[in-house]
């Protein structure tokens, strides 16, 4: 059997036609060793891509070979064990199933290979979509981008455009030669009828070979390219429309979010930045930390700091509230808020919080996802936040108690909808 392999390589040395095609044939394959590699690896790394592997026996494919046809029955010599007719185990292994691992280290490996970054976030956000994604703002651009708006007569040399100078030329040079060659054809032939003449008459021969040779010389001097033929590519500074959204992450610093819980929320508030990327040029992130009191801080802080207390969620949304007053106008940007906590308040303040989400938030956001860490009961805060689930289509609501939850929850908050109302 005959193999034909594609190796034409391109500039970096690897075929991109062939892995293209190898990543969209084993799309399923890959796609569930993309999944279980999350489950053991940081969303701090998915950035980097992964090393991903992928069972031989899911990478084979029927093929055709050539048999000795027809039906026989042997026995070779020098067999002890069997008679015709007798039925032989199938062989364990690549050749007869599932290949297994022998005692002796033999066996057959995963095929492994290497997802770059793109290419490993696109297999994590495949079937994901931002809800609400509608917005497009192009107010005020801050950066341009160099456009072509057709051909000027005067430009750098850089910039020359020499297929558009040549057909320029060529159409001047048919302006202007061709009434010269029309009538240089017509005294070419008035002047073989003059020579064909018997007798031929020298005096009309010789003045029609000067205007001839005339006619020659003036097509012969128009040049072939003349600087007014030249074009250069023009090209403009224009302002570059851009879609800009501000993403805010609310956290729960109190006694009850230890590390763990911090960790955890830390990993979905990565996910969901890496998400955004792919749909926004431009992403600004806000974090508000609060236990009985919200401050805005860094991302440093937002994360490290140990600073602790009891827990007041409403002071976080106040804080949310008036920094988009403030700073990032609905009609300028597309809003995001995403919220970590282990569900612990103030009983009298979750219905506050409920108030501020369905009358104040809700209306200035694209898309709002509340996530809590917890492995005990719900909280008072989860009850409330479920009745503006059930008020509000973009507010997002699901609970996470491990590590190992984090990925499926954010599949389940983003997944693309399919019927909307």
């Amino acid at each position: 059997m005959f193999q034909l392999i594609d190796r034409r390589l391109n500039a970096k040395h690897k075929s991109i036609v062939n892995r293209d095609r190898f990543l969209r044939r084993y799309r399923d394959q890959i796609k569930d060793a993309v999944t279980r590699s999350i489950k053991t690896r940081g969303v701090t790394d998915i950035d980097h891509g992964d090393q991903v592997s992928i069972p031989k026996r899911q990478l084979r494919e029927p093929a055709f070979s050539h048999g000795h046809g027809g039906s026989t029955e042997s026995v070779h010599p020098g067999n002890q064990d069997y008679l015709a007719g007798d039925e032989i185990d199938r062989p364990q292994g690549a050749q007869g199933g599932a290949s297994k691992p022998s005692e002796d280290g033999e066996g057959e490996d995963d095929f492994s290979f290497a997802l770059s970054r793109d290419e490993y976030l696109n297999f994590i956000f495949d079937d994901l979509e931002l809800p609400n994604l509608v917005k497009e703002h192009l107010l005020e651009p801050r950066e341009t981008r160099t456009v072509r708006v057709g051909f000027a007569s005067d430009g750098m040399p850089a910039n020359l455009h020499v297929v558009r100078s040549l057909k320029g030329a060529i159409g001047r040079r048919i302006a202007l030669g061709g009434p010269l060659q029309k009538k240089l054809h017509e005294l070419e032939a008035r002047l073989e009828l003059l020579r064909a003449a018997q007798p031929p008459v020298a005096e009309d021969i010789t003045a029609l070979e000067d205007q001839i040779s005339v006619l020659r010389a003036r097509i012969l001097g128009i040049p072939y390219l003349d600087p007014f033929d030249l074009r250069y590519v023009n090209r403009i500074r224009q302002p570059k429309p851009s879609n800009r959204a501000v993403m805010f992450c609310l956290m729960d610093v109190s006694g009850s979010m230890d590390e763990s819980r911090k960790d955890m929320a830390k990993r979905f508030f990565i996910l969901l930045y890496l998400f955004l990327t792919r749909s926004y040029d431009t992403i600004e992130v806000v974090f508000i930390r609060h236990h009985t009191q919200a401050s805005e801080v860094d991302e440093d802080n937002f994360f490290n700091s140990r600073e602790t207390g009891g827990t007041i969620v409403s002071s976080a949304l106040h804080l949310m509230i008036d920094i988009i007053k403030a700073r990032y106008p609905q009609e300028e940007w597309n809003i995001y808020g995403a919220q970590a906590s282990d569900g612990d308040n103030w009983h009298d303040d979750s219905p506050a919080c409920r108030d501020l989400l369905n009358e104040q938030i809700m209306p200035l956001v694209q898309y709002f996802a509340y996530i809590e860490i917890t492995d005990g009961e719900p909280q008072n805060l989860w009850q409330e936040y479920q009745r503006v689930k059930a008020q509000q289509r973009f507010f997002a609501m699901q609970r996470i108690t491990s590590q190992a939850d984090i990925y499926p929850v954010f599949r389940e908050l983003f997944k693309a909808q399919t019927g909307h109302d």
